[in-house]
């Protein structure tokens, strides 16, 4: 069972004096690339969340983001009064305004002219907000395996044209190899000379066996058998897929370069075609 690294999970927690939403998203990446955004408060709990989403997620480009909305009269942030009487004050003297709403405006821009207390983590508020950020791991892991469902059913279908067009290829390959030698004895009849049957032969036999696709036939068909039961195991590991994509390339290629055959050559491109969409999707399996 395979699983994209394309996922989205978000839980709410709902605290007395605050709301906190968890959310994480995931895109496509070679690695784990994980950018976190969360309150300062928060901050010391860094590492630990790296860790964790490491060991959860594996790979992806992961923004993990806390939001923090109050919900009631609590705040760090305090008004420095006396600083600020003093900024209005001097304010008063140098401006002609008289107004006291207008220089409160000015004198809370100032600097220190408010106090932010550092907050600490409450042990107890940190477990409910771990438990929400499991939750969200939950819900990221069950939106890539069902994303990773999709894929696999596309997989599944290119894998079967590949191979439909591959027995294709083995029914057309008597009818390739004869061509080839009918055109090699029709071009040494047109030279008007007198030739060795056997010599032609013995020639013809090294030019066929150089144009000879059997062990590239066989082996894509087991590139493609392994494709299927890679895809049906327990894990999903999207770097061993992709290295059995290039593997099945190669063979398509050396099918396509050795085929010296039209037909043939119409049903390799076919193949590259739905192989390249495969690459491509590859790129999102975790």
């Amino acid at each position: 069972m395979i699983h994209s690294m394309t996922g989205y999970g978000k839980s709410v927690l709902q605290l007395p004096t605050k709301k906190i939403t968890i959310e994480l998203k995931s895109l496509n990446s070679k690695n784990l690339d994980l950018n976190a955004r969360m309150p300062s408060i928060y901050r010391e709990k860094e590492l630990y969340l790296r860790k964790l989403m490491a060991k959860e997620l594996e790979r992806g480009k992961i923004d993990f983001s806390i939001y923090v909305e109050a919900t009631a009269e609590d705040t760090s942030t305090k008004i420095n009064t006396p600083v600020v009487k003093q900024y209005m004050q001097q304010l008063r003297e140098l401006l002609s305004v008289s107004s006291d709403q207008e220089l409160l405006k000015m004198a809370v821009r100032f600097p220190d002219a408010l106090n932010t207390e550092r907050e600490e983590i409450d042990n107890n508020e940190w477990k409910h907000i771990e438990a929400e950020i499991v939750t969200a791991i939950a819900a990221i892991k069950d939106y890539r395996l069902n994303e990773g469902k999709v894929l696999e059913t596309d997989f599944k279908n290119r894998v079967q044209t590949i191979e439909h067009l591959l027995d294709q290829v083995v029914t057309m390959d008597p009818d390739r190899v004869e061509g080839v030698r009918e055109r090699l004895k029709k071009g040494v009849e047109d030279l008007r000379e007198k030739y060795d049957e056997n010599r032609f032969e013995q020639e013809l036999v090294y030019y066929i066996e150089k144009f000879d696709i059997t062990e590239e036939k066989v082996r894509l068909k087991n590139h493609l058998d392994y494709f299927i039961e890679t895809l049906n195991s327990g894990d999903s590991n999207g770097k061993k897929l992709a290295f059995i994509g290039q593997e099945m390339g190669r063979e398509i290629n050396t099918i396509g370069s050795k085929s010296n055959y039209a037909p043939m050559q119409q049903l390799v491109v076919q193949m590259k075609d739905e192989l390249e969409k495969i690459k491509e999707q590859l790129l999102n399996v975790l």
